[in-house]
């Protein structure tokens, strides 16, 4: 009797176990994804520090990439994690001697519209939306935009992008190779993850 119980209760903590690994494994891929959010112009957040209920806030981040907070004033937080953006907050109330150990908490309460647009040699061009709280690659946008034309130069596909503070960076993919699986493909092409502004531009091939 003793030994079916014993069995009973090995059997009964080994499901449990199991039901608990099951339940992280779905999670876990959430988590990622909301960490690795970037905060973007005119995104809404909530700020909350604990136990400092007279400094909550709601507040947008402004066209210069900017929340605005009791006692701090602005504060920086377009192109940080979630994560970072807390930090960030806590240093200002720190480094402003206003708290001694700030403990913050920020959430999105609206998003910004998220969007890119394609332009060039493919069959669909125009704008597409960019996933909440995940990434988008050249290469998926590409896919997404129904794939080069005929006469596209998929060896050179540009990427426009311009920062808050008004610096203009552009890059160039080989997205060819990438799509056909050339030795030649550049793994880190597929790497740069679009962020919402970004124009991709497909040029011609001269024939």
């Amino acid at each position: 009797m003793i030994t079916r119980l014993l069995s009973f209760f090995l059997f009964s903590a080994f499901l449990i176990s199991a039901c608990l690994q099951a339940q992280s494994k779905v999670t876990v891929p959430v988590n990622q994804a909301v960490a690795a959010y970037k905060i973007t112009i005119t995104d809404l957040l909530r700020v909350d520090i604990y136990q400092e209920d007279d400094l909550r806030t709601m507040s947008r981040v402004d066209s210069k990439g900017n929340i605005n907070l009791p006692l701090v004033s602005e504060v920086r937080v377009a192109g940080l994690t979630i994560s970072e953006a807390q930090k960030a907050v806590e240093t200002a109330y720190r480094e402003g001697r206003f708290l001694r150990n700030p403990q913050v908490t920020i959430n999105v309460e609206a998003y910004a519209a998220r969007e890119v647009s394609i332009q060039g040699q493919v069959r669909s061009p125009g704008r597409y939306p960019l996933p909440i709280e995940t990434s988008m690659t050249v290469l998926e946008l590409v896919t997404r935009a129904g794939g080069f034309t005929d006469t596209a130069k998929g060896t050179a596909v540009n990427i426009t992008r311009v920062s808050p503070d008004g610096k203009k960076q552009v890059f160039t993919i080989d997205v060819d190779s990438l799509l056909k699986g050339k030795d030649r493909a550049n793994i880190n092409d597929n790497s740069l993850m679009l962020e919402p502004g970004d124009i991709v531009f497909v040029p011609e091939r001269i024939i």
